[in-house]
């Protein structure tokens, strides 16, 4: 299963690759499979390095608070780092 985490993008280049910031982590990615205009300040959703698609800024907002959340309950203990994993772990060991 793929998470993609919204990223708001900060430049583009002539090349169609954008600087995005995703959860304060800085990277490249390309643009060329959305159809759709795009400029700085727009949330995408990525994959391996591609943008696959445009999201609101109220969607991505409300998104990145969620994963925020569950941040900040993994580093307070409330949350355990291995759940949720759906017994997977256990499968790769």
């Amino acid at each position: 299963m793929c998470l993609s985490i919204p990223s708001k993008i900060l430049e583009i280049d002539q090349f169609n690759n954008a600087l995005v910031d995703t959860l304060g982590v800085k990277r490249k990615v390309n643009l060329d499979l959305i159809s759709e205009p795009l400029k700085e300040g727009d949330f995408v959703l990525i994959h391996v390095g591609v943008a696959m698609e445009k999201i609101d800024e109220e969607a991505a907002l409300l998104s990145i608070k969620t994963y925020q959340e569950i941040v900040d309950k993994m580093q307070n203990g409330e949350i355990e780092t291995h759940e949720g994993d759906m017994g997977l772990n256990e499968l790769y060991r």
